[in-house]
């Protein structure tokens, strides 16, 4: 199993926060490179009664999970993360379909039985769009 699939819940918290504070600077689901620092993403996670440091403690388990990417910032880091959310989902449905073991096939026919109408109408579209 890999790092991405064994996040835990505070961990994808973390993430979140990342994701909505990229989104708020450059108005999109698009990592920007500048980041955000660990007070910024603590700050964002004030309803949660977390410390600063149990904050930095996940931040810094992100990073070597390489989900999150690291860069100074004078004395400090800025955080940013490594993929969209989008990517990140599809790297998730990768990693389930790879743990499929030869029912590859029945796994997706299972997850479009279920899939909504939206999901439906979207994915026809993506295949479409190879085409």
């Amino acid at each position: 199993m890999s790092p991405r699939s064994r996040m835990g819940e505070l961990e994808q918290a973390v993430l979140e926060a990342l994701w909505d504070l990229d989104a708020s600077r450059c108005g999109a689901d698009v990592p920007d490179g500048h980041g955000a620092s660990g007070r910024e993403v603590h700050e964002r996670l004030v309803g949660r009664d977390l410390a600063y440091t149990t904050v930095m403690t996940v931040l810094d388990r992100l990073v070597r999970k390489d989900l999150v990417v690291r860069q100074r910032d004078g004395r400090a880091f800025r955080y940013a993360p490594r993929l969209t959310r989008a990517a990140m989902t599809a790297e998730l449905m990768h990693e389930a379909l790879e743990g499929t073991r030869g029912d590859r096939e029945q796994a997706l026919v299972s997850f479009v039985g279920e899939a909504s109408a939206e999901d439906l109408a979207a994915l026809r579209r993506a295949l479409d769009d190879l085409r």
